[in-house]
């Protein structure tokens, strides 16, 4: 029983996605809601006959029989009461047309899903929403995952979704990939969406590890999606896969059983993923074919040198030129944070705290945790205020957990702790 409801549940995050973005295909994104019950109420219907029943033999083509059935009975429905209940609200052209039933060939279902990635990405709707959207449409996540990614409650989850949606409608947004020579830079809208997908997964403030590797995943097969389509398949979009894999890699080798996070240079080498390592160096090969240089870019090399354990200057110095171009192309404190780091290790710690000290992000828990880095063999007093700076910054008890590990191994002579 246990078993038929965990495939029931791997069902509906890898079917949920495509049957809605077909039916909205097929009738129109203002009808978005009606697929999402649609396919709901298919889902509750397998639940209930495979609970007495079990498992059919083939579950999807079940479930894609069942979708069919419901979509046509809803749309049929309605067409006979517009034209005989309500005749004079129908216009005349639409009496003739026939109701077509849904197509979930594996082909519709990945141009539906590509159509419905641009829709949802509109500029029109703004980027938490887009977000929101992405996750359920696309990733077929529930509205409680949805408020524990976010870290919100479900009637938030539930009205920002529904505002979205009104906005689909009101700006009678189509499922339609753009025009040829609109395609790039509505890319860049897309591609952002999903580099927020990933960025929520990796630094996820939740402790569900679960969760925080699924949002990883989809937002890696979103951008998978893309460049299977000759015309997204652009340099940037192999830059953000490969800056994708790369930082996947270490995905497991980044938080302890007890989800504590691991720094970078205590991380087990062995627990990195060797694949996706590979994965991100065939799409960093890809994205250096086009004359452009985006951020995806500078970032994805950075990664890749931190997918190589070695501690050369060479290395360092590579690192902290990336950081310097990223910060003209794409500025932000993270950045900039990040850069300070790469500095210390090219440069040493007395270069990086002359600038630490000039940035000055004071509600930001790890620019006092770089400082307390930075401070310690030099300063412990130094080193351990701005540890507890950290602390009382931090945002969540795995982060508050690590610094106070910290704080343990000073003490007044500035050595570790070895107790």
């Amino acid at each position: 029983m246990e078993e038929d409801q965990e495939s029931l549940k791997y069902l509906f995050q890898q079917e949920f996605s495509k049957m809605v973005a077909v039916i909205s295909g097929l009738y129109g994104l203002q009808h978005i809601e009606i697929a999402e019950d649609i396919v709901s109420e298919t889902f509750l219907q397998a639940a209930e006959t495979w609970g007495i029943k079990g498992l059919p033999a083939n579950p999807t083509a079940w479930l894609y029989v069942v979708a069919k059935q419901k979509t046509l009975y809803y749309f049929r429905r309605n067409k006979i009461l517009k034209n005989k209940v309500l005749p004079e609200l129908t216009p005349k052209s639409e009496d003739s047309e026939e109701i077509e039933e849904p197509n979930f060939s594996e082909e519709n279902i990945k141009d539906n899903q590509l159509r419905m990635l641009f829709a949802i990405c509109n500029p029109a709707i703004v980027s938490e929403a887009q977000i929101g959207l992405a996750l359920r449409i696309l990733c077929g996540f529930g509205i409680d995952e949805i408020a524990d990614a976010f870290l919100t409650n479900k009637e938030t989850v539930n009205k920002r979704l529904f505002r979205a949606k009104e906005k689909l409608r009101a700006e009678k947004i189509k499922m339609e990939l753009p025009p040829e020579g609109e395609i790039s830079e509505r890319l860049d809208n897309v591609l952002h969406i999903i580099y927020l997908l990933f960025t929520e997964g990796y630094y996820s403030k939740t402790q569900d590890s679960i969760l925080r590797k699924d949002l990883c995943l989809e937002a890696l097969r979103l951008g998978v999606m893309l460049s299977e389509y000759e015309k997204t398949d652009l340099p940037k979009t192999n830059a953000l896969l490969a800056l994708m894999c790369f930082h996947a890699s270490r995905f497991h080798a980044r938080q302890t059983e007890e989800n504590s996070m691991i720094l970078y240079e205590e991380q087990d080498e062995g627990l990195w993923d060797t694949d996706l390592i590979r994965q991100g160096v065939y799409f960093l090969d890809r994205s250096a074919k086009g004359k452009e240089l985006s951020s995806y870019h500078l970032e994805a090399r950075i990664a890749y040198w931190h997918c190589r354990k070695e501690d050369s200057p060479e290395k360092w110095a590579d690192i902290l030129d990336l950081y310097n171009r990223l910060l003209l192309v794409n500025y932000s404190p993270s950045v900039a944070l990040n850069r300070l780091f790469a500095l210390y290790k090219a440069k040493g710690k007395e270069a990086a705290l002359l600038e630490a000290e000039e940035l000055r992000l004071e509600n930001n828990h790890f620019y006092y945790l770089l400082l307390g880095e930075l401070y310690k063999d030099l300063d412990e007093a130094k080193a351990r205020a701005n540890l507890e700076i950290a602390y009382s910054l931090a945002k969540t008890q795995t982060e508050r957990q690590g610094i106070q590990e910290k704080l343990f191994l000073l003490n007044p002579n500035g050595k570790k702790n070895r107790k």
